[in-house]
């Protein structure tokens, strides 16, 4: 029971563990991470290693069944375990991975059969079911073959993928509609949704306002052009000058500010929101792991929706993958990709006139967050004093965003949703 993990709730251990005879050979049956080393874990998990109870009993093949969800290099890092886990024991190793997404969960498959020197003698794919008989007294391979993940953005997209397409599944939904924004964040989405339901189950809306550049429109344009996904043009700008207007008695003689940018994105949801309900759309909020952890994304605004696809991908990360989606041909304009990123909710508006530069936010976020530091051991790392305080700060003080968005697809060690259970009220300032 830690991060995502919840078995105490619902399982007791059994009072012993024996092998059973299968045709002849004795199997020892483990249940995912029965079979997860100290080494390769937080913390130790048993008193005994079931693995090492089984072996003892004279189990010749372990067999374990597992329900182990995706995070990043974690394919790799079985494969790693397992091979130590048949050479330590000397007994082959066959593991069985679930395969599909649950809620913020994705399970990535990549099942395998290792001999007992620790080389695999079967990898089966990852992100899709599949079935293989194989021996593993036979000849280890030579290679590692293509199923394991070559390129960390192919894995990562692949992933997102795999969880939106069993979102949907699961949940009844068969079409998806999203902001478009001109941006690389709402571009990525766009383009995982239209490979997780097809392009023509998708509908991209572009929401212009009077701040709004020109290139925000036409590069949302190209991308639905480009994936072959739905394309509306619905301008916001009538209905942000009515709700101005509106409110205009009652903040007469106070500067405009952030509470007039904010009304821009709750305009944009309200927008979706109506398109989800005529026409049975699921919203798919587009915000990446950044913001949403130093609360750079507004309530009833860019968060709202019923999946949060990226929000658990930093925004370099973000880069990475848009890039990757471009390797053989231009899907995300390049333009998308190259320009400074904005709001766009005032005049001249970027990022980083509010954000430390993203390569710098991104690492002190991922050693809070995903790795728990403290703020003076990510000061000793070599950040600003005063850039780590404002950081922890934001991410402390916006507990109260992240518990009112959407389930995120969880794809690093540490996301915002289920594993990471922190107060929003406390007086505590690390």
């Amino acid at each position: 029971t830690y991060d995502v993990f919840d078995e105490d709730r619902y399982f007791e251990p059994s009072e012993g563990s024996f092998p059973v005879n299968l045709k002849g050979v004795r199997v020892g049956v483990t249940i995912c991470e029965d079979i997860w080393t100290e080494d390769f874990l937080p913390r130790a998990l048993y008193g005994k290693s079931p693995v090492e109870r089984l072996v003892e009993r004279g189990a010749e093949l372990l067999l374990n069944l597992s329900a182990s969800p995706f995070t990043l290099g974690k394919p790799e890092r079985r494969l790693q375990m397992l091979a130590a886990v048949a050479r330590t024991h000397r007994v082959p190793i066959a593991y069985c991975n679930a395969v599909g997404g649950n809620d913020q969960l994705v399970f990535d498959g990549h099942s395998m059969l290792l001999g007992s020197d620790g080389r695999p003698r079967m990898l089966l794919p990852g992100f899709q079911e599949s079935l293989c008989c194989a021996d593993p007294s036979s000849a280890p391979l030579t290679s590692l073959p293509a199923p394991l993940p070559q390129n960390e953005s192919e894995s990562l997209f692949e992933a997102l993928v795999l969880g939106v397409r069993d979102y949907f599944a699961k949940c009844g939904f068969r079409s998806a509609v999203l902001g478009l924004s001109g941006g690389i964040d709402s571009a990525v989405v766009a383009a995982i949704a239209a490979a997780a339901l097809g392009p023509q189950n998708v509908l991209g809306v572009t929401m212009p306002s009077r701040f709004s550049s020109p290139g925000s429109v036409s590069d949302s344009e190209q991308l639905a052009r480009t994936l072959g996904i739905s394309f509306l043009n619905i301008p916001i700008e009538r209905s942000f000058e009515a709700f101005r207007l509106q409110m205009s008695e009652h903040f007469a003689g106070l500067p405009e500010n952030e509470t007039e940018e904010n009304m821009q994105p709750r305009l944009r949801g309200m927008t979706l929101m109506a398109l989800s309900n005529k026409f049975g759309h699921l919203v798919l909020s587009t915000g990446n792991k950044s913001e949403l952890a130093v609360g750079y994304c507004t309530l009833y605004g860019d968060m709202c929706g019923g999946l949060a696809v990226i929000s658990d991908v930093p925004k370099t990360r973000i880069y990475a993958l848009a890039r990757w989606i471009n390797r053989e041909r231009e899907i995300i304009p390049w333009a998308t990709i190259d320009k400074p990123p904005s709001a766009e909710l005032k005049p001249d508006q970027r990022d980083q006139d509010t954000l430390p530069p993203y390569d710098q936010l991104d690492a002190i976020l991922q050693s809070y967050v995903e790795e728990q530091r403290s703020p003076e051991e990510i000061i000793a790392q070599g950040f600003p004093a005063e850039t780590v305080h404002w950081v922890i700060r934001r991410v402390v003080l916006n507990e109260y965003k992240r518990a009112q968005a959407a389930p995120g697809l969880k794809v690093t060690s540490r996301a915002f949703g289920l594993g990471r259970k922190m107060p929003i009220a406390q007086r505590y300032r690390p």
